[in-house]
């Protein structure tokens, strides 16, 4: 994989991470938060963009997009809390997800053989 297609994947992976985070935020903003249908409605919509993203990655493997993607998911929500909520993650928090980052680049970035047609 060369270096502009491992740059266009990891950007992919932000812009699932803002589009299934925010969604699920804003769902919980509008029921939990008592802010209403439309929260949750622009919620609802994130969360369906959040679906298209991962068509774009440049693996063709379903599987290995979305547990690559569990990996971001876990670190983009710290992210999130931090910079959207204050949330201050303790040092468990930020070493699991940087484990989980670890994770992310194993499964996705990984030099692998390639299987030749037959």
């Amino acid at each position: 994989m060369d270096d502009m297609t491992i740059i266009r994947s990891i950007l992919l992976f932000a812009l699932a991470a803002v589009a299934e985070i925010g969604g699920a935020w804003l769902i919980w903003q509008g029921v939990r938060e008592h802010k209403g249908l439309l929260w949750i409605g622009a919620g609802i919509a994130a969360l369906g963009a959040y679906g298209f993203v991962a068509t774009f990655q440049p693996d063709p493997n379903f599987g290995r997009i979305l547990a690559a993607y569990g990996g971001i998911f876990v670190a983009g929500s710290l992210v999130w809390a931090m910079v959207v909520d204050r949330f201050r993650p303790d040092r468990w928090d930020l070493i699991g997800a940087a484990i989980c980052l670890i994770g992310v680049a194993v499964i996705m970035y990984a030099p692998r053989a390639t299987v030749a047609a037959a």
